[in-house]
């Protein structure tokens, strides 16, 4: 991120570059689920959970929250 770009913090409806969001919860995460698509437009999946059960409830949860802004 360059140094003049201030991260305003709030939802938007514009794209964010990947980097950007990471940078922005580094350091600041128990544990994470990740999903998206890779340069080859492939799906990535990566979670710090081992067990299923626990990445499916915060994905469902993360659902919830969304269609709650919605």
């Amino acid at each position: 991120m360059s140094d003049n770009v201030i991260p305003l913090g709030m939802v938007t409806r514009l794209d964010l570059p990947p980097d950007q969001v990471l940078l922005g919860a580094k350091g600041n995460l128990d544990g994470l689920v990740l999903i998206g698509y890779d340069k080859d437009g492939e799906l990535y999946f990566a979670s710090t959970y081992a067990d299923g059960g626990d990445v499916l409830w915060l994905l469902e949860k993360c659902k919830q929250a969304l269609l709650e802004v919605s």
